[in-house]
């Protein structure tokens, strides 16, 4: 490890922990930076896409992981470069979220071999859930049975402990009682947090984010890292500790696996989102444009596109090392704490009656104050845009609502569901009890590989449309995520970008209509009621 990397590594162990610790951990963590893993692509360029999928989101008659990889390979081929698989280790609760061994596959969905095929083809993007495990892992069954090795893996807290200042993603209690202990639990009773306060936590999920890269990881996305570290009368959230930890991992990534990049699951107000970049990418490269999803349910639902368009302008380069993640669905639901600051509280109320108007539901979390604001909107994203009676136009609706996150600075990322324009999972919410299965949905393989061979069918025409979006884009060098990028007020029913590549001199003005009606804009031909019109050109010298 270089000196000056390791002093930096030095530095951040001591404001941690102080230094006598500091010195004892610092030749741990540069045995696990000595790790030789194989080195694959780094960064990114305008070719490049997400796409976000659970092992299991295809089933058939192979083993999912295989289901999923054969689909890929036959129906989507090269228009993804990434494949962010969503948590595949054995867990007990949360879809994966409760982890209960970091280094497994899950036995259902495949096997370490199933991953490395996928590998061959795919840059992979593993969860690294390192806020909290499963109350059924070794760590805490360790920590509860007093063995030394998990002696602080978890935080014990007095049960009248004054936690007022702590931030809460959701209504559930802090606390929750095991054995003689109350642990804190920031999610679910099933989701205890570990002790980043203990530096052998820190040095064990080191160790497990290596595990990962040496088993392919091109990317590591950091799972509810906000909530990282505990301190008794702050809020719990964004702390500087947080962020020393996350430029440690990427400390010792950069050491031993610099092609591995790091994405925080930030979904926070704009200004805290971007923190995570640190100064310039010395945290994470990437970063989820969390307020991108709910702004564009907004503009297509009022048909205007100004809200979207003056917080585009807040998107700037950060750094030839650092981009972001520009997404609409995820596993989850469309989170509302980004648009703080955006729209206002009643903005926000009215999304929330939207979703629940189109057979979703909201969850809401526990404010400082006593309230309980919406956190986010349980709804596919197909519902939250469509029109409610012509679904020609709920397509073209959903269609200019997945191009604006390609045009925009940026990487774009598709939620598996968004590909196939899945709609409200009702069953799955009632077979489960959690509004987040909503948009979770398992889909028979053979059955989808029917739909998409019907003329006019719903999955068809967007499964052809997104990725006839992403085959534009890729041609398009003005599309990559260091272009310059300028983003245009021409009318309020339109949000317009103008994306410009220095190198190549191309020029790409994106127009993406937002409004049911023909909108004209000067020096162009009307658009036509959500259109999507990439006007590319070459400047010449």
């Amino acid at each position: 490890m270089e000196g000056e990397l390791l002093e930096r590594i030095r530095g951040r162990l001591e404001f941690l922990y102080g230094g006598e610790a500091a010195a004892a951990v610092l030749p741990r963590i540069e045995r696990l930076a000595a790790a030789r893993i194989p080195r694959k692509a780094a960064g990114w360029s305008g070719k490049d896409a997400l796409l976000i999928t659970y092992g299991d989101s295809l089933l058939g008659r192979e083993a999912p992981l295989r289901e999923l990889h054969g689909f890929l390979r036959r129906r989507v081929g090269g228009r993804f470069s990434f494949v962010h698989l969503l948590p595949f280790y054995p867990s007990t609760s949360d879809d994966g979220f409760s982890v209960a061994d970091y280094r497994e596959v899950r036995p259902d969905l495949g096997d370490w071999e199933d991953i490395e095929a996928l590998g061959a083809d795919y840059r992979l993007v593993f969860d690294a859930v390192v806020n909290h495990v499963s109350a059924e892992s070794r760590y805490v069954r360790g920590f509860l049975a007093g063995e030394p090795a998990y002696r602080d893996f978890c935080i014990s807290a007095p049960r009248d402990v004054d936690a007022s200042a702590v931030v809460r993603p959701r209504t559930l209690p802090l606390l929750h009682a095991f054995s003689n202990h109350w642990l804190w639990t920031t999610f679910s009773r099933d989701q205890v947090d570990l002790n980043f306060g203990n530096p052998e936590v820190l040095l064990e999920m080191l160790d497990v984010l290596l595990f990962y890269a040496a088993r392919g990881a091109s990317a590591l996305r950091l799972d509810a890292i906000p909530y990282l570290w505990k301190k008794p009368g702050t809020s719990c959230v964004h702390l500087p500790e947080t962020h020393a930890v996350v430029k440690l991992f990427r400390d010792v990534l950069d050491a031993a696996a610099p092609h591995v990049l790091l994405l925080t699951e930030t979904n926070a107000p704009h200004r805290d989102n971007i923190s995570y970049f640190g100064d310039g990418g010395d945290e994470a490269q990437m970063i989820y444009n969390f307020a991108l999803a709910p702004l564009i349910v907004w503009a297509l639902h009022r048909g205007d596109a100004r809200a979207l368009t003056e917080w585009a302008r807040s998107i700037e380069r950060i750094s030839p090392r650092a981009t972001y993640l520009n997404i609409t669905a995820t596993h989850d639901g469309i989170g509302l704490r980004a648009t703080e600051g955006v729209l206002s509280d009643g903005e926000r109320e009215e999304l929330a009656r939207l979703a629940t108007d189109r057979g979703g539901a909201v969850s809401r979390r526990s404010d400082t104050d006593g309230s309980e604001p919406p956190y986010e909107l349980n709804i596919s994203y197909f519902d939250a845009v469509d029109d409610p009676v012509s679904p020609a136009a709920g397509v073209k609706r959903f269609l200019v609502s997945q191009a604006i996150p390609m045009a925009l600075m940026g990487v774009p990322g598709v939620y598996i569901h968004s590909l196939l324009g899945s709609r409200n999972d009702l069953e799955g919410v009632k077979r489960t009890g959690r509004a987040r299965s909503i948009n979770r949905a398992q889909v028979d393989a053979a059955a989808l590989e029917a739909e998409l061979l019907q003329p006019g069918n719903r999955r068809r025409l967007v499964f052809e449309g997104v990725l006839g979006l992403l085959k534009t884009r890729s041609g398009c060098s003005a599309f990559h995520p260091e272009a310059r990028q300028e983003v245009l007020s021409l009318h309020p029913g339109v949000f317009a970008l103008r994306r410009f590549h220095v190198e190549s001199g191309e020029e790409v003005l994106a127009l993406h209509s937002v409004s049911p009606e023909r909108v004209r804009i000067a020096g162009e031909p009307p658009l036509e009621p959500y259109e999507v019109r990439w006007l590319k050109r070459t400047r010449v010298a």
